[in-house]
């Protein structure tokens, strides 16, 4: 029965009233579940180192994790790469692609195609102390600026 419904009967009081007296012969199975987390909570959970993450934050990835086995194969490799990347450990790049190839996960080894794109770069990038990240940001800036420069001379030339 609908508020609608029950106005139409004769019911002069609030919207509000309603619910508040249905209140004590609601049963547990009627009761609002907890809203599940959203992808970008989940997300935070997995980039999150596991020594880091609070009980409770892991007791509820484990639950999402329990629902979708994708996901947890996901949850499997990011670690392992994120060990990679801290700790300097390139070398073991070729085993992590091999493990992410074994699993059904075409988000993830489109992730993998383009690392193996340019296997020794990034296996460099993962080994070495230094990179050139810096300086390939200023290179770009001043090709971009060059070609705006010239962009606009031909403008100017063209009138």
């Amino acid at each position: 029965m609908g508020w609608e419904e029950i106005k139409t009967r004769g019911y002069t009081g609030g919207y509000g009233t309603v619910p508040a007296y249905l209140q004590p012969y609601r049963t547990a199975s009627t009761a609002p579940t907890a809203r599940p987390p959203s992808p970008r909570t989940v997300t935070g959970w997995i980039l999150t180192h596991p020594g880091t993450l609070p009980e409770s934050e892991r007791l509820k990835l484990k639950t999402v994790l329990a629902g979708c086995p994708e996901l947890e194969a996901l949850t499997g490799h990011v670690p392992a790469f994120g060990k990679m990347l801290t700790q300097l450990q390139g070398d073991q790049l070729p085993q992590w692609i091999k493990a992410v190839c074994a699993d059904e996960l075409p988000s993830l080894h489109t992730f993998v195609n383009g690392l193996e794109r340019d296997l020794a770069t990034v296996t460099a990038g993962l080994t070495l102390l230094w990179n050139s990240g810096v300086v390939e940001g200023h290179v770009k800036r001043i090709i971009m600026w060059n070609q705006r420069c010239q962009a606009v001379c031909l403008c100017i030339t063209s009138r």
